[in-house]
């Protein structure tokens, strides 16, 4: 009976809301509608309401966005009989209708989160054996040996835990190449990190061929081990010392419980933020999935694996015969399968372990193209919305987070559209400027008021559109080749041992500036054509600002692709940790006051000790948080000043002289989680619309001219790095 009330009031509310919504009103009317619904939605962003409150505020905009839906589609359709006009604006149309689409998606997904979800601490009653995976195909030992230093350090009985670095480099096919100078590497590589891991404790396994990428990789691990859980890290997710304390718990209520996915947190920024300069005080592109997404996919049980960082239950993977690898993104495939078979899921919102994220912009479009080339597999070859087994709700998040990475056709129809007007005179989109102003500019701007009041903590004003348009110019290609070839795409690991040590333009650049050129050029056909065809000045006007909203991103993302120098080799983590330091044969009270993967800063109290001399090769020795840890690593002295008081600061490179001082290492670096989510509550600021929109039009205004003058410099190569700080694997 309940249920039988509830269908009845939602079809009454339906029906209330269509008729608002198709009633015939003055544009006057419609203006004064529409600017009462962003003033509530303001007022309630102010006062921060929740529940039913937001859902009302949002009610409003819906209403607005579907009027809007409702003009569009019955008054500005060109007629069908002219070609070369409803064509392009047809297609216009449809990708207006998918981004509206995609908003209400969204708006399923969050617009009534989760509260924090409530700790489950694993207790000692309750401590299964676990293995812990750690894939690699082409990483460097030393980067290896930090993740598998931290990952021994986790706290959880030895006996109970069992680490496997799963390397697909050394593989029997690969040292049985033909080319003589492959093979000889890689029995290099498969002698080096056999030595690694026997040092570190830790088992090493290959196999005969490389089948399957990543999911054949973790296949092979779980036919060789038996743990009751499996944790998964990526070559470069070094774990904090508290990872199984804070997710094992959640399998011990839920028997039918098969993953807890914990959040992505990486060291440095992604290519577009370091050369933006946003990293310290703006929130990642990530942060929105992490923070927000996978937080309403949870709500809906539909929190989906992310291939690292995550824990899974063995007997789940083995209804599936392991990991799914019929698309290049096993993770989500293997989530996917687990979900139609009734397995639940958890997601846990707080990072737990540090990575590192490809280091160009190059890579970091590579990384993306198969993430979103691997979804497309997914939506074609699983097509989630009609997957037996799964609620509805969760074939709706499934076919958000699928569909989302069609985002590059209408970006770029929204930016070749005012083209069509300006060089061809094609009228795409029937309508008055006073319609325009009316309808369009009123959905944007509610659009944009939902969008900073659902996200405005981990999403900045048109930060997302920016990202899109640096990344549809490569990724529609990828999306359009896997579209017309399913079975195409092969995984292919993400580019590293790069760096950027001078400014440069990235490699795949040139096609912006080309953009950028004919935006320009538009802008002029906007001047020409407002004083040659005045009977037409409004419609130019409303195509001239259109055109110059593509000219902002596209000149931002002229420093978006423009490489900044980054002399630093990693991020400095703020420690505060009591040690001592040895000078000579003396041991002196010493701080360590930061610490990064390759060294430390350090403040070594005692009046009498003056400025070392750089160069020198001195030891240094901590009281370790976990058990089997050396205390004392020998570091080199690369800068020695005088401090405030009775102290020096050194600034310490690490010189491990085994595999076991990694341990030592990942002890200072990796061992308090809570550091990276102080780090990302720092930034997590919401500065409105109005401070945003005027914040990113400084910055697109800087790196337009930062753009082009590199432009003028000509394009440039990359360089070689230190492997420790090589970007993301995987």
């Amino acid at each position: 009976m309940a249920k039988a009330v509830t269908i009845f009031i939602w079809m009454l509310v339906s029906l209330f809301v269509l008729t608002l919504v198709t009633l015939p009103v003055s544009l006057s009317t419609h203006l004064v509608a529409a600017f009462c619904c962003m003033a509530l939605l303001a007022v309630l962003k102010v006062c921060k309401a929740e529940g039913n409150w937001r859902l009302i505020g949002l009610g409003f905009g819906t209403a607005i966005v579907l009027r809007y839906v409702y003009w569009r589609t019955t008054n500005t359709l060109p007629p069908v009989n002219q070609l070369e006009n409803f064509i392009p604006g047809f297609l216009l149309y449809l990708v207006e209708m998918y981004s509206v689409a995609m908003l209400a998606l969204s708006l399923f997904l969050v617009s009534m989160p989760l509260p924090e979800k409530k700790k489950r601490t694993a207790n000692t009653a309750y401590q299964p054996h676990v293995d812990v995976f750690v894939p690699t195909y082409n990483e460097d030992a030393q980067l290896l040996a930090n993740t598998l230093a931290a990952a021994k350090n986790m706290d959880y009985p030895a006996e109970k835990l069992t680490i496997w670095l799963l390397d697909d480099g050394g593989t029997v096919q690969k040292r049985s190449v033909s080319d003589v100078p492959s093979a000889k590497a890689a029995e290099r590589r498969y002698a080096e990190l056999s030595k690694l891991a026997a040092d570190l404790g830790v088992n090493y396994l290959t196999r005969e061929r490389n089948e399957h990428a990543k999911a054949g990789n973790l296949n092979n691990g779980l036919k060789h081990s038996k743990g009751e859980l499996v944790v998964v890290f990526d070559a470069d997710h070094a774990p904090a010392r508290d990872f199984l304390q804070e997710t094992v718990g959640y399998f011990e209520e839920d028997p039918r419980l098969f993953l807890v996915q914990t959040p992505h947190f990486f060291l440095n920024p992604d290519p577009i933020e370091r050369n933006l300069n946003t990293f310290g005080h703006m929130p990642s592109e990530n942060e929105m999935f992490y923070g927000l997404i996978q937080r309403g996919l949870d709500k809906w049980n539909a929190s989906f694996f992310c291939g690292s960082a995550a824990i899974l239950r063995r007997q789940a993977l083995e209804e599936t015969d392991g990991f799914s690898g019929i698309s290049i993104t096993e993770d989500c495939e293997t989530a996917l399968a687990l979900h139609s078979r009734g397995w639940n899921s958890v997601y846990v919102d707080k990072p737990l372990i540090a990575g590192l994220q490809p280091a160009t912009f190059a890579s970091f479009i590579g990384q993306r193209s198969r993430w979103a080339q691997g979804m497309m597999q997914i939506l074609i070859f699983r097509l989630p919305i009609f997957k037996s087994g799964l609620t509805l709700a969760q074939r709706l998040c499934y076919m958000s987070s699928t569909l989302f990475w069609l985002f590059p056709f209408p970006r770029m129809m929204f930016l070749i559209a005012p083209l069509f007007y300006l060089f061809f005179d094609l009228e795409i989109f029937v309508g008055s400027g006073g319609e325009f102003f009316a309808y369009t500019m009123t959905y944007m701007l509610v659009n944009l008021l939902m969008q900073n009041y659902l996200y405005g903590r981990y999403r900045w004003p048109w930060i997302s559109e920016l990202y899109e348009y640096a990344h549809t110019i490569h990724l529609l290609p990828a999306v359009i080749s896997v579209l017309l070839n399913p079975s195409k795409p092969t995984f292919k690991v993400t580019a590293k041992d790069e760096s950027i040590a001078e400014s440069r333009l990235s490699e795949i650049a040139l096609p912006f500036f080309i953009i950028f050129a004919v935006l320009i050029a538009a802008m002029v056909m906007v001047v020409y054509r407002y004083y040659a065809e005045p009977a037409k000045a409004d419609v130019t006007l409303v195509v001239g600002g259109w055109n110059l909203l593509n000219l902002i991103f596209a000149g931002c993302a002229l420093g978006a692709v423009t490489e900044r120098g980054d002399k630093s080799a990693a991020r400095r983590v703020k420690v505060k940790r009591r040690c001592e330091f040895q000078v000579g044969e003396t041991w002196y009270p010493a701080v360590i006051e930061n610490v990064s993967v390759n060294g430390m800063l350090v403040h070594v109290y005692d009046k009498t000790l003056k400025p070392l001399a750089t160069g020198g090769l001195e030891k240094i020795r901590v009281i370790p948080y976990s058990e089997g840890v050396p205390d004392t690593m020998s570091v080199n002295i690369v800068r020695s000043s005088k401090g405030e008081g009775e102290s020096i600061s050194l600034g310490c490179t690490f010189a491990p002289q085994s595999a076991m001082d990694h341990r030592l290492i990942a002890d200072l670096m990796f061992v308090n989680s809570s550091q990276w989510s102080e780090f990302q509550m720092g930034r997590r600021k919401n500065p409105g619309l109005i401070r945003g929109t005027i914040s990113f039009l400084g910055i697109a205004l800087y790196q337009t001219g930062r753009g082009l003058y590199y432009f003028t410099r000509g394009f440039g190569t990359i360089r070689p790095k230190m492997p420790v700080v090589a970007a993301k694997a995987r």
